[in-house]
């Protein structure tokens, strides 16, 4: 007997005056079915949304919990929302009756495990180094069902990476080389993974549990209020006049919403759906349209303010300021949106396509009007993080003031279900980056356990010859590999602690090693064959996943370029005023001329040489000497010069 029945069935969700039902009996509805059981059921994982908002809102006031009881506290509501939405499969079967009570029993063990902690918590620390039979049981459960989660949430991969590396523990006396290590008992590895501050509830899990799911929560209550149309609106106003407008409306919007959705994806399909449609009714073919959603959402995540959980993470590993992050983020971010823009101009030149027509565009002066308000909290939040106030209480502050604002106004006033949906949007779109935060912890206990960082780091050297470019390249084919499967929080993360010591022996500052493996972390998103965003478009346009994901790919190339600046130039501010202007004027006239190699295309088809000189001009202007700077920009000067002389010739009367 099934509980549910297919969750698009649209009658099983609307409400007797025809609304969209709300989220939490949309979510019940597609896992218990459309009867009692499915109200009840979305009825209860409504107050656990609750719940977990109330909970992470009251210790970010307070800030009077242990930081390792408010993980485990975090992480217990969500694995119980985990077990109570997520079915363990696609098919009938994972929505059956006895899957129904197995569901509950997972639900009730995940209470078990983390109140065990809470109630024994003083006793546990007590007797740390010498663990009961009572505490390992826990520990052995614990890691059983964060694995079943992660398989629900993120996908076999990732559960099976972790199995791999608990196991890694285990054997290492039979393992030859670097990978060999003197091993640990069955005991010691859960109660270095379960009760040690460098296992689940180490210090990935507590940047979710703390400033991330703030900022979703932030993101949740300005999806509810209206602001994203209003940033959308103003995006459209400011570039929708010009040559292929709509997508660059797109990139503006994007840019602005994917700083705060804390999610590529979540950004590709809530901004996709206005900007998508736009596109291709302007003339852009549908993969495109994809693409350069997909391109422009992972950007948002590069962006300060509000940057992606990584970011987050990362000031923690580093021990700095968040503000220090953001600082040597602008550039790099900014020359990114510069590629896609330039990329977007092509196309639209290519395909003939013009800016919408004056009157279609929202005026400026309405938007404002409308949705001024919106701006105040993103002020407030530059400020504060400007005077080094955390992050944590900085978005705390961002999301009361945006509360306040949007109820003064009735275009933005939220109603009780409107409140109610924050929460549950909040917590739905936590589970991804706190499951596998989770996981991630347990890789990171392993490799500290076993030493597996260095082993590994001096491997990369080996096979890098002792020369940073090829360790480069290896490192970015790691972060491809592990992000097929790994959410880019994940990715980074387990990169991180495997490469940034490799690349720290090669002289790079450890800032600038991490901030590398940062942006080669997102590469999983338009890349392909796993092109998550890529692919979460196609479904918007109507095209091939893998086109949109070749399309992504393409436009989001400074993922792999800038990296290489970051490397081999003072792009992060790490040089005088005037090594870095040079930096990133040469780096833009080579990321420049990169785009109008790959598209063989700029006021004009190009020629033979026209293409094969911006190649060359491009690998020149990446390289780090002013010899190989003046010599790529000679050449880029020629394929300009050639380009606007045959343009005006072509097109004077």
């Amino acid at each position: 007997m099934s509980l549910s029945t297919p969750a698009d069935q649209h009658a099983e969700t609307a409400e007797p005056d025809g609304r969209d039902a709300p989220l939490w009996r949309q979510l019940g509805t597609a896992r218990w079915g459309d009867g009692p059981v499915g109200v009840v059921a979305a009825y209860a994982v409504l107050l656990i949304a609750i719940g977990l908002g109330c909970f992470q809102l009251y210790t970010a006031i307070s800030l009077d919990l242990d930081a390792f009881l408010q993980r485990v506290l975090h992480l217990m509501f969500v694995l119980v929302l985990v077990f109570l939405l997520r079915p363990a499969g696609k098919r009938a079967w994972a929505r059956s009756a006895p899957m129904a009570v197995v569901d509950l029993l997972l639900v009730a063990a995940a209470m078990m495990v983390s109140l065990y902690i809470v109630l024994l918590f003083d006793e546990i620390v007590g007797r740390q180094g010498a663990p009961t039979t009572m505490d390992l049981a826990m520990g052995t459960v614990t890691i059983l069902i964060l694995l079943e989660a992660c398989r629900r949430v993120i996908g076999l991969f990732m559960s099976v990476l972790v199995f791999c590396f608990l196991f890694y523990a285990w054997i290492g006396p039979l393992l030859p080389g670097l990978l060999h290590h003197d091993g640990y008992t069955f005991q010691r590895i859960v109660y270095h993974t379960y009760l040690f501050q460098e296992g689940i509830y180490g210090l990935a899990l507590g940047v979710a549990a703390t400033f991330v799911f703030m900022f979703i929560f932030f993101g949740a209550m300005l999806q509810k209020t209206g602001g994203g149309a209003f940033f959308i609106d103003i995006a459209y106003t400011l570039t929708g006049k010009y040559r292929g407008g709509p997508a660059k409306g797109a990139v503006v919007g994007s840019a602005m919403m994917g700083s705060v959705s804390g999610s590529a994806i979540a950004n590709t399909v809530t901004t996709g759906a206005f900007t998508i449609p736009m596109m291709k009714k302007v003339g852009y073919k549908p993969h495109e349209a994809g693409g350069v959603e997909a391109a422009a959402s992972t950007g948002g995540q590069l962006l300060p303010p509000i940057m992606g959980a990584g970011a987050f993470v990362m000031a923690e590993l580093l021990g700095v300021p968040y503000t220090e992050i953001v600082k040597i983020a602008i550039i790099p971010a900014i020359m990114y949106f510069a590629v896609i823009f330039l990329f977007v101009d092509i196309v639209a030149r290519r395909h003939g396509i013009q800016g919408l027509p004056k009157e279609s565009l929202p005026r400026l002066r309405a938007v404002m009007a409308g949705g001024f308000h919106f701006l105040i909290p993103f002020v407030l939040l530059v400020y504060l993080l400007t005077q080094y106030m955390t992050p944590l209480l900085a978005g705390l502050y961002a999301t009361a003031v945006l509360f306040g604002v949007a109820m003064l106004r009735a275009s933005s006033r939220l109603n009780v279900r409107d409140v109610a949906e924050v929460f549950m949007l909040a917590a739905r779109n936590t589970l991804g980056v706190t499951v596998a935060t989770a996981a991630a912890g347990i890789i990171v206990g392993v490799v500290g356990l076993t030493g597996l960082g260095l082993k590994f780091s001096s491997m990369v050297v080996s096979v890098g010859g002792g020369h940073l470019f090829p360790t480069l390249i290896m490192v970015a084919l790691a972060s491809l590999v592990l992000g097929m499967g790994l959410p880019v929080t994940a990715s980074y993360i387990v990169v991180a602690v495997l490469a940034v010591p490799a690349l720290d022996d090669l002289g790079l500052p450890v800032i600038v090693a991490h901030m590398i493996v940062y942006w080669y972390s997102q590469d999983s998103n338009v890349t392909p064959p796993i092109a998550l965003a890529g692919f979460a478009a196609s479904g918007i346009a109507g095209s091939s996943p893998m086109r949109t994901g070749v399309a992504a790919w393409k436009f989001s190339k400074g993922l792999y370029l800038i990296p290489l600046l970051m490397a081999y130039s003072p792009l992060l501010l790490n040089g005088t005023l005037s090594e870095i202007v040079v930096a990133v004027l040469s780096g833009l006239v080579g990321l420049l001329t990169f785009a109008v190699a790959i598209e063989g295309f700029w006021l004009r088809k190009t020629t033979v040489v026209e293409r094969v000189a911006a190649a060359g001009a491009t690998a020149l202007l990446l390289a780090p000497t002013t010899l190989t700077d003046v010599i790529g920009a000679v050449l880029a000067l020629g394929v300009v010069v050639s380009q606007v002389h045959s343009y005006r010739r072509a097109t004077t009367p």
